[in-house]
């Protein structure tokens, strides 16, 4: 089992154990994924990369968790391997982008 599927696990068990599943469809979990990159961007507004990151890294790191935390619950979801669609828009990314 990979890491990320053992990580998939832990978040499923959590969900379920509250009876969140009900509220966690595609739609709502693409919401809240944008929510919390807004939640996100607003440690950055204002200040410059350093300052943000000397006042709020705390904050930022429980922010990237939530956009990852939904992330992987829409990709399971949706019955998509999280490592595979990684894998294959890198792949599209270095046709689009190639090295000169």
């Amino acid at each position: 089992m990979s890491d990320i599927e053992r990580l998939m696990k832990e978040i499923n068990k959590f969900r379920d154990d509250r009876n969140w599943r009900q509220y966690h469809n595609p739609k709502d979990l693409a919401l809240s994924i944008s929510i919390e990159a807004a939640e996100l961007l607003e440690d950055f507004q204002w200040l410059s990369s350093e300052e943000a990151i000397a006042r709020n890294k705390e904050n930022i790191k429980e922010e990237i968790a939530d956009v990852l935390i939904y992330s992987l619950m829409l990709c399971s979801e949706l019955e998509l391997d999280m490592g595979e669609i990684v894998r294959e828009k890198i792949k599209k990314n270095g046709l689009k982008y190639p090295l000169e």
